[in-house]
Parts: structure tokens; C-alpha cells; sequence
């Protein structure tokens, strides 16, 4: 998560009263639908903000579906939440919550963040991959013997930030947080041969509707060059438009 790491990305941090409280109510007025994480590997719950307090300076969530999740959040030492408005990410932390009601129905409260993370950089706008024409992905691996193994993978996603890769339960396993991946290759289909270096940042298992399992492992590139990242841009761009371009014919 972003914020988690707010040295890098301290340029996008808002610390203004003002600011943060516009933000957040931006998620209001646009209903969006926000990830709350429950202190870390706990659990998490789907919510929206309903109201943002000035003159209390507090904020009120809307109540999950989970009463056992509901109950966890209510005894959480913080939670983290994250949510997207017109492709701009938007993260903050909250040090506990409270029952409250709203409307009558029951209700999360919180005291306002400290800080937000508005992170609006076009390089960070995640593109899943078409499935047509699938990017595929070599890297060398060394196991933990010392040994070293040519893995194979299909991309699921990229970004400006990095990629996320559609990979194996057992190639998952040989790939823990913060391992770094030397000369990745990823041929991006009429732009070029990619090559670059990444660091492991997050797992998360995924099973599809037809009950194939296969984890996605989020990885960030590292210290890409500026011609590099103008290809990962370009690639971005030109699938992004095709994939407008066939919406617009459809309609």
C-alpha cells in the first residue's frame, strides 16, 4: 500500500485541513466504493464514506454486511482505506473506530486523518492486460539452494509502478515480499523487448468462476530508466485508446 511506504510518495501527501476534508468529500458526493483493511492481515470490509464532520472533525463510514468483519473493525488499532475516483487513488489510515448511526442504521465513526495520499499520476493508472495478445514474462529465480530457474509468466496487469503477474501457486512460494528480480524480460507487443528490474511487493491468491487458482504477485519496478517507462507509457496509452475505440463501435 502507498501510504505505507508515504517516503516515497511524499509529494502526493496532503496535510491541509482543507485539502483532506475536500477529498474525502469527493467519495462522498461520488458514492465510491472504498477497501477498508482491517490492521494488517486481519480482514477487510467493503464501505463508502456517508458524512465528513468539520465541526467534529469526524468522518462516518457506512456499516458492512459481515457482523463478525463489523465486529473485528470496531476492534482494529487502525485501519487503512483505499478507494479510486476518476482513476485517482486516494489512501488514508484511521487509528480506530466507533459505533455510531446514521439515518438510523448503524455506522462507523472516526476522527479525521492526519494526512491523504492523492496519487493522480497517469503512470500509475493500472492497465489489466488483453487477453489476445497476452505479454509474457521470463525472469531467472534462484532458489534457496542456490540453484536458479528460468520462470515463465503472463502478465496480468502494468503500470508506470510496476507489474502484476498471473503466476503458479508453486512459483508464488519462490517468490517472497521484498525478493528482487534482476533483467526481467516482457516483450510488449508492438513496442518492444522490456527489459527491468523488480522488487516482489504483494501476494494474493485468486480463484477464477470456473475454479482454476493461481496467485497474482504485485511487483514494482525498480530504478526503471526514463526511455524505459516512455515505453511502458506508449504501450499504456495505445491499448487504452484501442480498447475505447472498440467500446465506442459497440455502442
Amino acid at each position: 500500500m502507498e501510504i505505507e511506504r508515504a517516503e516515497d510518495y511524499s509529494e502526493y501527501l496532503l496535510h491541509s485541513k482543507a485539502e483532506i476534508v475536500a477529498v474525502l468529500r469527493s467519495l462522498v458526493q461520488r458514492r465510491a466504493l472504498v477497501s477498508a483493511y482491517l490492521d494488517p492481515g486481519r480482514n477487510f470490509l467493503m464501505t463508502s464514506l456517508l458524512e465528513v464532520a468539520t465541526d467534529s472533525g469526524e468522518l462516518v463510514l457506512d456499516w458492512g454486511r459481515d457482523d463478525e468483519i463489523n465486529r473485528q473493525a470496531l476492534q482494529a488499532e487502525q485501519v487503512f482505506l483505499s478507494a479510486m475516483v476518476d482513476k485517482v487513488k486516494v489512501q488514508f489510515t484511521l487509528r480506530g473506530l466507533s459505533e455510531t448511526r446514521s439515518e438510523g442504521r448503524p455506522a462507523f465513526r472516526a476522527v479525521l486523518p492526519d494526512k491523504v495520499l492523492r496519487l493522480q499520476r497517469r503512470e500509475y493508472f493500472r492497465l489489466s492486460t488483453p487477453i489476445a495478445k497476452p505479454v509474457k514474462f521470463i525472469a531467472t529465480i534462484k532458489r534457496v539452494d542456490g540453484s536458479t530457474l528460468i520462470a515463465e509468466a503472463s502478465l496480468l496487469d502494468i503500470s508506470g509502478g510496476g507489474v502484476g503477474l498471473m503466476a503458479t501457486p508453486s512459483l508464488a512460494a519462490l517468490l517472497p515480499g521484498g525478493t528482487v528480480l534482476n533483467d526481467c524480460k516482457m516483450t510488449l507487443p508492438d513496442e518492444g523487448l522490456l527489459v527491468a528490474n523488480l522488487c516482489v511487493r504483494n501476494k494474493f491468491d485468486v480463484t477464477t468462476r470456473g475454479g482454476a487458482r493461481y496467485v497474482r504477485v504485485g511487483c514494482e519496478f525498480v530504478a526503471l530508466p526514463g526511455a524505459r517507462m516512455s515505453m511502458v507509457q506508449r504501450y499504456i496509452t495505445r491499448i487504452e485508446r484501442e480498447r475505447k475505440a472498440r467500446l465506442s463501435g459497440m455502442a
